[in-house]
């Protein structure tokens, strides 16, 4: 038979993919020292190398306003040379000090300004946010205060600097990000840290409840930083959760999502893994076109063996949502409160 020439790049990539078995996949034994293993390899590959002395936070407050659940803030604070943040601080009127939070992380949208649903031009004026995005008003509506950290490279922090500029809006940040040693997911999940230097700085939080949440690439980082950083002690990433072979590798997706390496040494159920035994709730649609349904099961099952080794199989929750790509409050709510309870 006259062979046939391989030219499109992803069915190579594929087929190198079905022969890589990832090094450090959990294998049932020692939980506690693959944690160890894994997250320092993690740390390495996506070149999360926070500094050992960091700078002053310098928070700003650019105005308050209040709101039928409660008052809402927004900041800045400084979480690198070079780099500030901006977010909205949501206190529930409904409860006291000292404070549960979660931080919330919109993916690729105009921004946080969806997460207390107001116009990104005009944060004065209300608007409604499809797929339960107001991931805010969601946590004040249920006692419990939001962080909404506006990411890198989306909302007001898109690229603006750069005369020729890229369609995709993260794309600059990740190349650039890579040319140095580093990943965007890394530089995220690093604001998300200094975000929790700002709720141990106000005195008024209970630092033993701190949640993270995010949809689509605010899942993503909302993944990484549980895998990452040991102040979260609750996680609902949403619409991201998915087997890399079944969603990263055969779909298209940013740029932002990828860490290089990463298939030789873990899969991404082995990668939330590194949270357990903390409580996690996994959101999916059953739709969602690029984070299919198959992959997320998979990936689940995956985890759900990490949790049984830590003896805390009632910690790890999955949500299956009757949609697509979208964020389903109602489900996703009811099993957080039920696990942090």
């Amino acid at each position: 038979m006259k062979h046939q020439p391989i030219l499109s790049p992803s069915l190579y990539h594929v087929r190198r993919m079905l022969k890589t078995r990832p090094a450090l996949a959990f294998d049932g034994s020692d939980p506690r020292g693959w944690q160890r293993a894994l997250r320092a390899k993690l740390r390495e590959l996506a070149g999360y190398h926070p500094p050992a002395r960091r700078i002053p936070l310098q928070v700003r407050t650019l105005w308050r306003k209040s709101h039928r659940f409660g008052v809402i803030d927004k900041i800045t604070f400084r979480s690198e040379p070079d780099a500030d943040v901006l977010a909205y601080v949501c206190l529930p009127n409904t409860a006291r000090p000292p404070y549960r939070f979660f931080i919330c992380l919109q993916g690729h949208s105009t921004g946080m300004h969806n997460s207390i649903a107001v116009a990104f031009d005009d944060e004065k004026r209300s608007i409604k946010i499809p797929g339960d995005r107001d991931f805010a008003i969601g946590c004040m509506r249920r006692g419990i205060a939001g962080l909404c950290i506006e990411q890198r490279a989306f909302g007001e922090r898109r690229e603006h600097h750069q005369e020729q500029l890229s369609p995709h809006p993260c794309h600059d940040a990740v190349m650039h990000s890579l040319m140095l040693g580093s990943t965007l997911i890394a530089e995220r999940v690093f604001d998300v840290d200094r975000g929790i230097d700002y709720l141990a700085q106000r005195g008024d939080v209970a630092m033993d409840q701190i949640g993270v949440m995010g949809n689509s690439g605010g899942g993503t980082v909302t993944t990484y930083s549980a895998a990452l950083l040991d102040r979260v002690s609750y996680a609902m990433p949403s619409c991201v959760f998915c087997t890399y072979r079944e969603s990263l590798m055969r779909i298209y997706h940013c740029a932002d999502n990828y860490i290089p390496g990463i298939l030789r040494w873990a899969e991404m159920g082995d990668v939330l893994g590194l949270f357990a035994p903390r409580p996690v709730v996994v959101v999916a649609g059953r739709s969602d076109p690029i984070f299919p349904l198959a992959g997320v099961r998979k990936a689940f099952a995956q985890l759900r063996k990490v949790y049984k080794a830590f003896k805390a199989e009632d910690n790890c929750r999955l949500v299956i949502g009757r949609g697509g790509h979208r964020f389903y409050a109602a489900p996703a709510w009811r099993e957080m409160m039920d696990v942090m309870e």
